[in-house]
């Protein structure tokens, strides 16, 4: 299992605290420091079961220096989107989990933590 975290983001750290009350096993990513190439961005939406822009912060000032609320949100514009988030990590929905059966979570919620936890 693996956990792409900003230590300064509240939801992580909850999610971590989370995960070691439980015992898991885990891997922590620091991806603004470790950030993300496009190919492993397309793996994780793969595994999320999403598309780029359900995992972007639209609210933060890179999305808005980009534009992004005027993108459109189809299959001709997912590498765009994509290379967007790699291009500026800080756009990447966290934290998200890697679950060991080769799905992933979103894990802002405890309920989403425990998901991952049970796979």
């Amino acid at each position: 299992m693996e956990i792409w975290i900003n230590p300064a983001c509240s939801k992580c750290r909850s999610a971590i605290g989370l995960l070691d009350a439980e015992g898991a096993e885990y891997t922590v990513r620091r991806y603004l420091e470790d950030v993300p190439s496009e190919d492993e961005i397309r793996e994780v939406l793969t595994r999320l079961g999403l598309e780029p822009w359900d995992i972007t912060r639209t609210q933060e000032a890179a999305a808005k220096e980009l534009g992004l609320k005027d993108w459109a949100r189809d299959d001709a514009s997912r590498d765009r989107w994509v290379t967007a988030l790699a291009e500026h990590p800080e756009l990447i929905q966290r934290p998200i989990i890697t679950a060991d059966d080769g799905t992933a979570v979103v894990g802002r919620t405890d309920e989403a933590v425990r998901d991952a936890l049970s796979r």
